[in-house]
């Protein structure tokens, strides 16, 4: 799967800092590779966090990417930074 712009959507902005929200299929190395989100280099600024919910078709994870790099219109995320863990009860 590719970004799809339809699934990405502000939560929150102030002080020339973008909270977003992005949902997808694709797992988290996918969405973390530079040029993921290329097609949103005109919205996304580096600092911007992407609260997301990754491998939505097999085993769901939810974390937050900071955008690292928004260079000649190429995107950069860094690495998910995980939120939650296994559920073992």
């Amino acid at each position: 799967m590719a970004y799809q712009s339809k699934d990405l959507s502000v939560l929150a902005y102030a002080n020339g800092f973008t909270l977003w929200h992005y949902t997808t299929a694709d797992t988290a190395n996918t969405v973390d590779t530079s040029g993921y989100f290329n097609a949103a280099s005109t919205m996304l600024r580096v600092g911007d966090i992407v609260v997301a919910n990754v491998d939505t078709a097999g085993t769901m994870k939810a974390g937050l990417f900071l955008v690292s790099a928004n260079t000649g219109g190429v995107v950069d995320v860094n690495d998910l930074t995980q939120i939650g863990g296994a559920d073992t009860r």
